[in-house]
């Protein structure tokens, strides 16, 4: 997981960085609505390779996708941590009790 922490700490130092330095920079600037439509972008990108099967491509696609969440994220200032500390608390109950939790509330 330190990867993903670690580019976490990339993209938050990267909020304060001359867009025309930095790709990064530059998409954050635009604000969360573009991080968020680039994000969908490379979800649907890697969920076009997952049904060709090509698993290079997919971790490829994959990649981007997490780097595009993460960016997405911090547009919004949450954290990393946010999001595995919901997934902990999702582990201590059953995936069909998780999913009714939520449309109850």
């Amino acid at each position: 997981m330190s990867i993903l922490h670690d580019l976490e700490a990339i993209i938050h130092n990267r909020k304060t960085a001359d867009p025309k330095s930095s790709w990064t920079a530059k998409l954050l600037a635009k604000g969360p609505e573009k991080c968020a439509e680039k994000f969908g972008e490379e979800a649907i990108e890697a969920i076009i390779e997952a049904v060709k099967g090509d698993q290079a491509k997919l971790a490829s696609e994959g990649a981007d996708a997490l780097y595009h969440f993460l960016v997405m994220l911090a547009a919004r200032d949450v954290s990393l941590d946010d999001v595995l500390a919901e997934l902990t608390r999702r582990q201590s109950m059953s995936g069909l009790d998780e999913k009714a939790s939520r449309s109850k509330g």
